[in-house]
C-alpha cells in the first residue's frame, strides 16, 4: 500500500503467538527491491511488539490531544476546576479497555479505539450554542459571532457544565451505538455496502482532518516538514533495508539469525523521537495553555465514575448523542473494512460488525462515565499505520490496550504527552490519514469506474461531503429551526464529513439501478493478485473467515443468549461444511470483492485467542 510495485505486498495477521510481517512473494517472483518480510523462525519478541505498541500510541496521542486541545481552545480561558490531565487520563484509560474488548471479543481485528473527530465535530457545536455570544455585524459583511467576556456577560462559570453536557452526549451516543449492535443493525447494513460506499468513505476521512493537521504543523512548519520527510524515508526509500534482529531476536530455540525491515516497521516511532529530541534541544517544546495544569497532577489515581460531577443529560445532549453514534458508526464500519483489507481477511462478516460497534459503545459509556469529552471509536490514523509499516498483530493491540489502561491510572505520566510538539502531531496526523486517502482511491478499481452512474455516486457523495460542513461553518445566518435541539442535531449531522459520504453513497448506491458486476460486487480477487495466489482451497477461505470468530469458550455460550442476541455469533453457514462444499449464496457474500475469497495460505494467520 505504501509503495507501487511490480507485485503487490501482502500483510499477514498475526495472533499472539504468530510472527507479525507481510508474506514474501513466490520466489519466482520475488522482486528484490520489495518491502516484503517474514520471519519463519518463532514469534517475534515481547520487545519488539512493545515497541511497536508504542508506536500505535504515539499515533492514538495525536488524536488525543488534538480532540481535546481543539475543544478545550473552545471553552473559555481558566474555566475548568480540574486538571486537563486527568481528562487525558481517563480517556486513556477508556481507551485502552475499550481495545482489549475490541481485540478479545468485538470484531477480532487488530484495531486501536482513540477518540476520533466524528465526536469532536458534534461536541463543538453543542459548546458554541451554549456560549454567551455577543452578535457584531461589521458594515455590510456577514454577522461575526464572538465569545462574550464582558462583565454584562452571564455563564461564563457553566463551562464545566458544558464538558458534563458533552459527557452525556458521549454516553448516550455509546448506548445507542451499543444497542445497535446488540439488535444486529450495523452487520445488517453493511451487507449493502458495497465499494462505491466504502471508498468515498475512506476518501473522505482522509480528506476530513487536514484543517486540524494544517493548524497544528503551523506551529512550526520546519519541525513538521522534517517530521514528514524522515517519515517518507523510512517507509518508503529506506524500507525494504534489512538489519539484524540484534536486541529483537525472535523467540525461539533457532540459531538462525533472521533480518527484519526496522526502518519501515518503526517509521513513526524513529521520526517521532528524532524530531522531538531536536525541538526540545531548540527550545521548541512548549505545552500548549489549555493542556498545560495548574498543579501537578497526581502520579496515581484510579478513574471511577463522577469523579467530577455525573454527565449531564439535557435534549441537546441526546441529540448530539445521536449524531455522534450515527457518525462513529459510519466510520469504524470502514476501518473495520480496511483492516481486513490490509490484512487479506474476507470481509467483515455481520456478526463482527455488530459485536464490535457494540463494544464500541460500551468504551463510550465508560469514557463519559469517568468524565472524558469524547468517546471511543475505532481510529483511521492507526489503520494508517497499519498500512504505513505493513505488519498488524493482536498482540500489539492488546499490549495498546494494556499500556493505555496504565498510563490512564497515572494523571503525571498521561501530561508527559502533551510535552510533543503540536507541529510533530499534525504530521504524524497527515501522513497517516494521507494513507487512508489513498486506500480510497485504490479501491475504485473494484467497480467499473467508467461506468456513468458510478461517476455520479462517488463525484456527488464525496463533493457534497466536503461541502455541507464548509457551507455550515461559513453561512452567514445559523441553522434554526426554532427548537434548540433539532437544531444541534442537524448541525451535528451537516459537520460530519465520514457521515455525509457514507450515507450519501449507501443512499445512492442502492437506489440507483445498477448491474453486480458495474457496482463492484461479486467479483474474485482484485486484478493485481496473481493467478496462484488468487484460486486457493476453499478451505483457505473459510479458515480465513473463521479470524472473525469468537475465541474459546465463549462459541460455547452462543446457545444459551437470548434469541435477539444471537446475531453476534457466528451462524453455522458463515463455516461452511468440512468438505469443502459450497455454502449457500447470500450466507457469506463479500461485498469488498477480493477479500472474501481464499487467502494466500501461511503458517502464520491470525488465530483466535
Amino acid at each position: 500500500m505504501s509503495r507501487s510495485h511490480p507485485h503487490p505486498i501482502q500483510l499477514r495477521s498475526v495472533g499472539s503467538q504468530d510472527n507479525q510481517a507481510p508474506l514474501p512473494l513466490p520466489p519466482a517472483i520475488q522482486n528484490p527491491s520489495s518491502h516484503s518480510w517474514a520471519s519463519p523462525h518463532g514469534p517475534l519478541s515481547w520487545g519488539l511488539c512493545c515497541l511497536l505498541a508504542l508506536q500505535h500510541i504515539l499515533v492514538l496521542t495525536s488524536l488525543l490531544c488534538a480532540s481535546h486541545l481543539l475543544l478545550l481552545r473552545s471553552l473559555s480561558r481558566g474555566g475548568l476546576s480540574y486538571s486537563p490531565a486527568q481528562i487525558l487520563a481517563s480517556s486513556l484509560f477508556s481507551c485502552g479497555v475499550s481495545t482489549a474488548l475490541q481485540t478479545w471479543m468485538g470484531s477480532r481485528l487488530p484495531l486501536v479505539q482513540a477518540p476520533s473527530f466524528e465526536f469532536l465535530f458534534p461536541a463543538l457545536v453543542l459548546t458554541s450554542q451554549k456560549l454567551p455570544l455577543a452578535i457584531q455585524t461589521p458594515g455590510n459583511s456577514s454577522l461575526m459571532l464572538h465569545l462574550c467576556e464582558g462583565p454584562g456577560c452571564h455563564g461564563l462559570e457553566l463551562w464545566n457544565s458544558s464538558l458534563r453536557e458533552v459527557s452525556g452526549a458521549v454516553v448516550v451516543s455509546g448506548l445507542l451505538q451499543g444497542t445497535l449492535g446488540l439488535l444486529g443493525v450495523p452487520g445488517h447494513l453493511f451487507l449493502y455496502c458495497g465499494p462505491l460506499v466504502l471508498a468515498p468513505s475512506l476518501i473522505v476521512a482522509g480528506f476530513s482532518a487536514h484543517k486540524e493537521v494544517a493548524l497544528f504543523c503551523s506551529a512550526h512548519w520546519g519541525l513538521a516538514l522534517l517530521l514528514i520527510l524522515l517519515m517518507v524515508i523510512c517507509s518508503q526509500h529506506l524500507g525494504s533495508c534489512q538489519l539484524p534482529p540484534c536486541p529483537w531476536r525472535p523467540a525461539s530455540t533457532s540459531s538462525t539469525r533472521t533480518h527484519i525491515p526496522a526502518f519501515r516497521l518503526f517509521s513513526v516511532l524513529v521520526p517521532v523521537a528524532c524530531v522531538w529530541i531536536v525541538s526540545a534541544i531548540l527550545g521548541l517544546s512548549a505545552t500548549p495553555l489549555e493542556l498545560s495544569a495548574p498543579t501537578e497532577a497526581p502520579w496515581f489515581w484510579l478513574p471511577h465514575p463522577a469523579e467530577w460531577d455525573w454527565p449531564l443529560l439535557t435534549p441537546r445532549a441526546l441529540t448530539t448523542g445521536i449524531s455522534m453514534a450515527l457518525a462513529t458508526s459510519t466510520s469504524s464500519l470502514g476501518c473495520y473494512a480496511l483492516c481486513g483489507w490490509l490484512l487479506h481477511l474476507p470481509s467483515p462478516p455481520p456478526h463482527a460488525c455488530s459485536r464490535g460497534l457494540s463494544l464500541e459503545g460500551l468504551g463510550s459509556v465508560l469514557a463519559g462515565l469517568l468524565g472524558s469529552p469524547m468517546g471511543t471509536a475505532s481510529s483511521f490514523p492507526n489503520v494508517g499505520t497499519v498500512s504505513l509499516i505493513q505488519a498488524g498483530s493482536r498482540r500489539v493491540a492488546y499490549l495498546v490496550g494494556l499500556l493505555c489502561a496504565g498510563l490512564g491510572l497515572s494523571p503525571r505520566l498521561a501530561q508527559l504527552l502533551t510535552t510533543i510538539p503540536l507541529p510533530v502531531l499534525g504530521g504524524v496526523l497527515g501522513v497517516t490519514q494521507a494513507v487512508v486517502l489513498s486506500t480510497g482511491f485504490s479501491s475504485f478499481h473494484l467497480a467499473d469506474i467508467d461506468s456513468g452512474r458510478n461517476v455520479f455516486i462517488v463525484g456527488f457523495a464525496i463533493f457534497m461531503a466536503l461541502l455541507l460542513p464548509r457551507w455550515l461553518r461559513e453561512a452567514p445566518v445559523l441553522l434554526s429551526t426554532g427548537w434548540s435541539p433539532l437544531d444541534v442535531l442537524l448541525r451535528s449531522l451537516l459537520t460530519e464529513p465520514i457521515f455525509l459520504a457514507g450515507f450519501l453513497g449507501f443512499l445512492l448506491e442502492n437506489t440507483i439501478p445498477g448491474t453486480q458486476l458495474e457496482r463492484g460486487l461479486g467479483q474474485g480477487l482484485p486484478s493485481p493478485f496473481s493467478a496462484q495466489e488468487a484460486w486457493m482451497p476453499l478451505k483457505s477461505k473459510r479458515k480465513a473467515a473463521r479470524e472473525y470468530d469468537l475465541p474459546f469458550p465463549v462459541p460455547n455460550l452462543c446457545t444459551h443468549i437470548p434469541q435477539p442476541l444471537r446475531c453476534l455469533c457466528p451462524l453455522p453457514e458463515d463455516l461452511g461444511n468440512e468438505e469443502g462444499g459450497p455454502t449457500e449464496p447470500g450466507e457469506t457474500t463479500d461485498l469488498l470483492p477480493g477479500f472474501g475469497e481464499p487467502c494466500p495460505r501461511s503458517s502464520g494467520e491470525l488465530r483466535s485467542q
